[in-house]
């Protein structure tokens, strides 16, 4: 595809010239510009949004990175960006990297085209070791601009973040099920190459000790964080002819993954087994499905993205900025059964 200095070198002149056209500002004469035009028509030149933003000093686009376009509460924390994007004349450019390292590096060279002004971004991997790392901060550094990450936290991290209480959630969730009456209590893993999924197993396993309780490591199971993977792990599980009191699921996919299994194979959550997730499941509510979780307030997580990169925008220099959305227990039945 044809770039501005390719269009500039055929119409000879400077790039400069070309983008006053392409923004119809500042003066151009007009052999020049019918030039300029002539080489645009003849070679269909398409011009990116960079390019129609060439003379300006800066622009008013945000780049949005998230891992799961489809899952709702990355559509919440959407909102709560584009609410504070809205009142200030900032309009996003969102890109889906479906948990893929490679389609994150893809989708910040595409934003690099586009000429973001900043970048708000939950990470497609853990970054857990110093090479991944340096790739991800190599890729922000071409872009140039105020970055914030949200939710995913990971070691190494230099950037102003806004994410959960994980590991208080998991010992939360755990712990209400200790005080229901629970005793044999499991848990669906998350993705444990994500610092996240770590942070909330350990809150998990913290509550038990705690309590005096031993893990049932045959009930601890090795999940991903999608719906697909924690159905096919309760359904093996229910197969396999014993359950344990109660259990923890570790995000919305997961606890809707478990909840199908003990539906198709005739269980009621509540009477013969007891759970707890992480993360409120509003659909659930309007199904009158009573049940009980460790939420957050994921659109104003979104918000609060938004509202320090603004901060960072305006200030370079100032001390990295961390803001951590608390989690609240809401028991709505699950915890307990009725044996």
């Amino acid at each position: 595809m044809l770039t501005i200095k390719e269009v500039a070198e055929l119409a000879g002149v400077s790039k400069s010239t070309v983008s006053r056209v392409l923004n119809n500002n500042g003066y151009v004469n007009e052999e020049t510009r019918r030039r300029i035009e002539k080489v645009i028509q003849e070679y269909g030149y398409r011009p990116s949004a960079a390019a129609v933003t060439l003379s300006k000093k800066e622009g008013s686009t945000i780049g949005v990175i998230i891992p799961e376009i489809d899952n709702t509460f990355f559509g919440e924390v959407l909102k709560g960006i584009n609410e504070v994007a809205d009142r200030n004349d900032f309009s996003i450019i969102c890109c889906d990297t479906q948990n893929n390292g490679e389609k994150e590096l893809k989708a910040l060279a595409a934003l690099e085209q586009q000429r973001v002004r900043g970048v708000i971004i939950t990470p497609a991997m853990g970054y857990g070791d110093r090479e991944s790392v340096e790739k991800l901060k190599e890729a922000l550094a071409r872009l140039d601009v105020p970055v914030v990450v949200v939710d995913r936290d990971f070691d190494y991290s230099q950037w102003d973040t806004v994410y959960y209480q994980n590991y208080e959630s998991g010992f939360i969730a755990t712990e209400s099920l200790i005080r229901a009456g629970n005793r044999t209590i499991g848990i669906i893993q998350g993705d444990m190459q994500l610092k996240i999924a770590r942070e909330r197993y350990r809150g998990y396993e913290d509550a038990m000790m705690a309590n005096g309780l031993e893990i049932p490591t045959e009930f601890v199971l090795k999940g991903d964080f999608s719906q697909e993977k924690a159905y096919e792990l309760t359904c093996a599980m229910v197969e396999g002819g014993v359950l344990p009191d109660a259990m923890v699921t570790c995000n919305n996919r997961t606890s809707l993954g478990f909840i199908k299994a003990m539906i198709e194979h005739g269980l009621a959550i509540g009477k013969d087994i007891a759970v707890v997730g992480i993360d409120h499941l509003p659909v659930l509510d309007v199904l009158g499905f009573h049940f009980s979780c460790v939420s957050r307030d994921t659109i104003e997580m979104g918000r609060m993205g938004m509202k320090l990169l603004m901060e960072r925008m305006k200030s370079a220099e100032k001390q990295r900025a961390i803001w951590v959305a608390p989690c609240k227990l809401e028991l709505k039945g699950s915890e307990k059964t009725d044996k």
